[in-house]
């Protein structure tokens, strides 16, 4: 079989395929150099929206990347498998990496408090941002704590439900529908400000 014909693409991946794969995991330099280029076209984006600028982004990345290349050879050279597993790999190295932030300190250990939150936030929906455009509330990320930012990006981006972001940063469930919410109505209150005055503008 030609050698072009064992070369597997999918989608927008179109750069990253089994041979690819498989001499990284052989500790090829040049296959992890062009692996390299390819996962940060795809995983870069996640990271921006877990950091307010693009050099701890890029440090993140880093992390990310080195523990992929590290267990690569662990898991089948199949390409959506891969795509798949280094999401998850990456999406951790964020999570670890902003447990490490001394920022985060917006725990909430309060049982009345927690049971206050919860009340408040109820009526939280799943469809956290119908409303919302998302570029639009993606580019307003930054405006957001930290603790608040992360909610929202694991809740409505990554998919989480509130238990398993419970689980993953610390909080209580009800802390987590309280940061979400909180979110929602910062997101709303930055967009309709923003629309104000785009609207200010054309009627100069």
């Amino acid at each position: 079989m030609h050698k072009e014909n064992k070369i597997k693409t999918l989608g927008t991946y179109t750069n990253i395929t089994v041979e690819l794969i498989s001499e990284c995991a052989k500790n090829d330099r040049k296959a992890q150099e062009t692996l390299y280029e390819a996962c940060f076209r795809f995983l870069m984006p996640l990271c921006m929206r877990y950091n307010i600028n693009e050099e701890d982004a890029r440090a993140t990345f880093n992390i990310g990347f080195m523990k992929i290349l590290k267990n690569i050879g662990s898991i089948e050279p199949e390409i959506g498998s891969f795509i798949a597993w280094s999401r998850r790999i990456m999406n951790n190295t964020l999570i670890d990496e902003y447990r490490k932030n001394k920022n985060y300190k917006e725990r909430v250990t309060s049982r009345e408090h927690d049971r206050e939150l919860e009340f408040h936030s109820n009526n939280t929906s799943n469809q956290a941002y119908n409303d919302f455009n998302e570029n639009s509330v993606l580019r307003l990320l930054e405006y957001l704590k930290p603790a608040t930012k992360q909610v929202f990006v694991l809740y409505v981006i990554e998919g989480y439900n509130h238990r398993e972001i419970s689980d993953l940063l610390k909080m209580s469930e009800g802390t987590s529908k309280w940061h979400l919410s909180t979110a929602r109505k910062e997101l709303q209150a930055l967009l309709e400000q923003q629309e104000k005055n785009n609207r200010s503008r054309i009627a100069i």
